[in-house]
């Protein structure tokens, strides 16, 4: 199998004065997670939801941040992109994908022009079709990555950072799995107020004149957005004893890039990142 057969196309892209505002627009529409910057019609960088929800928490004083409709898409895309021909092989890309980090790549012609994109999406379908019975066990299992479903915005994204993860499982009191939070839902949370400071939202409040007396004198209070706010839920989960092609192919069809793998609690997350390099190994 080669790349030209599982690679997706049309391509959606997007020229590097465009500003950030249309381009998660883009991805929010077409529900894809990158777009490739193309100049002269000629390839010349990648964005990614990554690279949106870096600089949707720029570390700026208030009255420096910029909206993202003033902000070009040159100023936060990858420059160094790395290209495919569409005569390579699965185990080929899966080589420059794991030796730069990169989770797609364009796919060109032999006149530099853009025909397709592959990225490990593809490679996550490639591999549930394949005639295994690798369990989920026997996968390079990624510790989880956990926080409470009262955590705020703020601490989620110090933690994704922190360490250096992609996904946080959102955690009720008992510790059991309610929710999972990725880049996705960081890029199209609405991440900045009017003020350029993080989003709030409102609660109506109620006081008691007295202990024992009726509430009464209602307000409203801002308190900052939390995990349970905007985490996708309910979360997906599969069990350590279920074939990893079948792990594949739910990822595939709920279009997720994270399971919770479950087995007396929480036994980490397994992603199409641990699929794609186990194809190394295959």
């Amino acid at each position: 199998m080669k790349i030209k057969d599982i690679m997706s196309a049309p391509v959606f892209v997007v020229s590097p004065d465009e500003n950030v505002a249309r381009a998660r627009n883009l991805m929010l529409r077409h529900k894809i997670g990158r777009l490739v910057i193309v100049e002269d019609n000629k390839p010349i960088g990648m964005v990614t939801k990554k690279d949106i929800v870096k600089r949707l928490n720029q570390a700026e004083p208030q009255w420096r941040r910029r909206p993202i409709d003033d902000i070009p898409v040159r100023k936060v895309m990858t420059e160094s992109l790395i290209t495919i021909f569409p005569d390579a092989t699965p185990r080929q890309l899966v080589v420059l994908m794991t030796e730069n980090n990169i989770g797609g790549l364009p796919v060109v012609n032999n006149n530099d022009e853009v025909i397709g994109i592959v990225t490990k999406w593809d490679l996550i379908k490639y591999f549930s079709k394949l005639d295994t019975d690798m369990k989920v066990k026997d996968m390079n299992i990624d510790p989880a990555l956990t926080v409470h479903r009262h955590h705020t915005i703020s601490h989620i994204i110090h933690e994704l950072q922190a360490n250096s993860a992609d996904r946080a499982i959102v955690l009720e009191d008992n510790d059991m799995p309610v929710g999972i939070i990725t880049n996705s839902n960081l890029t199209f949370t609405e991440m900045r107020d009017k003020t350029g400071g993080l989003p709030q939202k409102e609660i109506k409040m109620t006081r008691k004149d007295s202990p024992a007396g009726r509430k009464q004198n209602r307000y409203i209070s801002e308190v900052p957005l939390v995990a349970e706010d905007i985490m996708s839920s309910p979360i997906i989960n599969v069990n350590y004893e279920d074939l990893a092609t079948y792990a594949a192919g739910l990822m595939v069809k709920e279009r997720i890039n994270g399971l919770s793998v479950l087995g007396n609690g929480v036994k980490g997350i397994l992603t199409g990142e641990n699929i794609i390099k186990t194809i190394l190994t295959m």
